[in-house]
């Protein structure tokens, strides 16, 4: 049976994790969530004291790249696989707003991309693979036989966003959240290294107005359609 490369794309809170995931388990393939692994470095680097507000300790970061391992844990409980760095789960550590503001910079650093997208291709190279984030049908998997592109408008993306912290218990305001949302958007796509952009080949999903199930409907029918072009 044939199986495929599906590179998902997109601004944050695009909901790209959510439909990666869920396309991942309906289709028995292996998801892999990049922006966790750039958010458990960022995670570190915060931990070590290597960045804050208006200070960021690169030349430490790309010094100590060699000493942060990173890898997924499958939860039975849950359905998906957790994010561990260095053996501890830090699955809901790197989903703070916190470090959702120094994460963009992070991911700027051209060593720490260096090290995620070798790993991010390890995972990848025998196909039948779900993958999110910013630059995987440009730089992970230009070869991708599907290529995505999610996008909605900023204000929505901060209302999901928002709702999913106060879900979960985070004291947060909207209005931070959304200049949260703004200000990545800015670093993703004007960063130097693999800025945020869509790949000639990939297919736009503005979600703004559709439910889970619409958008996942849509793009599971775009999967097996690629699938099919493959038999």
């Amino acid at each position: 049976m044939n199986k495929i490369t599906i590179a998902i794309d997109g601004f944050s809170s695009t909901g790209k994790s959510t439909v990666a995931k869920q396309l991942a388990k309906h289709l028995g393939y292996v998801y892999v969530d990049t922006g966790a692994m750039y958010r458990a470095v960022t995670f570190y680097a915060m931990k070590q004291g290597l960045i804050e507000e208006g200070d960021f300790n690169v030349e430490a970061l790309i010094y100590q790249l060699p000493d942060i391992e990173i890898s997924f844990k499958f939860n039975e409980s849950l359905g998906f696989a957790e994010v561990y760095l260095n053996g501890k789960n830090v699955e809901r550590d790197i989903r703070t707003l916190e470090v959702s503001g120094f994460v963009s910079k992070v991911a700027a650093v051209s060593h720490v991309r260096q090290k995620l997208v070798e790993q991010q291709q390890k995972l990848g190279k025998d196909k039948g693979v779900v993958m999110d984030g910013r630059d995987i049908g440009t730089v992970v998997f230009p070869d991708a036989e599907l290529k995505l592109f999610m996008t909605a408008s900023a204000e929505k993306r901060a209302m999901r966003r928002y709702q999913e912290l106060v879900n979960r218990g985070d004291k947060v305001l909207y209005e931070d959240v959304l200049k949260n949302v703004q200000e990545r958007d800015y670093l993703d796509s004007n960063r130097e290294d693999s800025p945020l952009v869509k790949a000639k080949d990939a297919i736009e999903i503005d979600n703004s107005n559709m439910t889970l199930d619409e958008q996942f409907d849509k793009i599971l029918n775009l999967a097996k359609i690629t699938l099919e072009g493959l038999e």
